[in-house]
């Protein structure tokens, strides 16, 4: 049976959206995954390394799906919510999670790891992320790349200036590096598929990713949400394309 618009916006308002966790989406949404798979790349550096960070884990799922920990493993975190998860997740696997609110300093000596790691991080500190490193140490990242989902953002914002657009550009991440010393070793982006299947997934989605349409909200935008609804149901999926950057970085030494 069909559900309702309104009963799609109720279900999708009254779920929690702590953590980093989408599965709530899962038969209702699809993200097709970059190539290089960062959860295997980032569990092979951290088998290897000795004192490890993970800059903004989120709710800690992806740091904790790596089967094999560092004897020292850090993760910072700035949301109230998502630090409780992580709390909860990464401390009974040895790591320890640091309130941080993202903002210069990062609260570590000079040298203090030999890896860091970050899985979609909101924004690059790259001189922290130098400073941090020992020499020969690896920064690893997978990054949401320039216009991202814009299909749905421009569809709630309108059209995005050329400079909105190109925002988080690898091209960009690549000159920051450099700028803060590091040695970019590996550079690889790509643009995939991504659908939503009903109009709860999208105010999911736009609840949790809350810098995609700043200031969401169900109320603000009922009626463009229940167009969209009457579109999803008459056409199908609402398509998008997400772009992914996968950026390694090693410190000189």
């Amino acid at each position: 049976m069909t559900r309702t618009f309104d009963h799609l916006v109720a279900e999708a308002e009254s779920v929690s959206v702590a953590g980093w966790d989408f599965s709530w989406l899962d038969g209702r949404a699809t993200e097709q995954r970059p190539s290089w798979g960062y959860q295997r790349l980032m569990s092979e550096r951290l088998a290897r390394a000795s004192a490890a960070l993970d800059i903004q884990t989120g709710g800690g799922e992806v740091l904790a799906g790596a089967p094999k920990l560092p004897p020292l493993t850090v993760a910072t975190e700035g949301w109230p919510p998502n630090v409780e998860k992580a709390t909860r997740l990464l401390h009974p696997l040895g790591a320890a999670v640091v309130v941080d609110r993202d903002e210069p300093p990062l609260p570590f000596g000079a040298g203090a790891f030999d890896l860091v790691v970050s899985r979609h991080p909101v924004q690059v500190w790259w001189d922290e992320i130098a400073r941090v490193l020992r020499p020969g140490g690896t920064y690893l990242s997978q990054q949401v790349g320039p216009a991202s989902v814009f299909e749905l953002v421009e569809y709630f914002l309108g059209p995005q200036p050329e400079e909105t657009r190109r925002a988080r550009h690898p091209d960009d991440a690549r000159e920051a590096a450099e700028t803060a010393g590091l040695e970019v070793v590996d550079l690889r982006s790509e643009a995939l598929r991504t659908e939503f299947f009903d109009i709860g997934a999208v105010i999911y989605f736009l609840r949790k990713v809350v810098w995609m349409v700043p200031g969401f909200t169900v109320a603000r935008y009922r009626d463009r949400l229940r167009e969209l609804h009457d579109r999803i149901e008459a056409e199908g999926p609402f398509v998008a394309r997400t772009t992914r950057f996968l950026i390694e970085a090693r410190k000189p030494g």
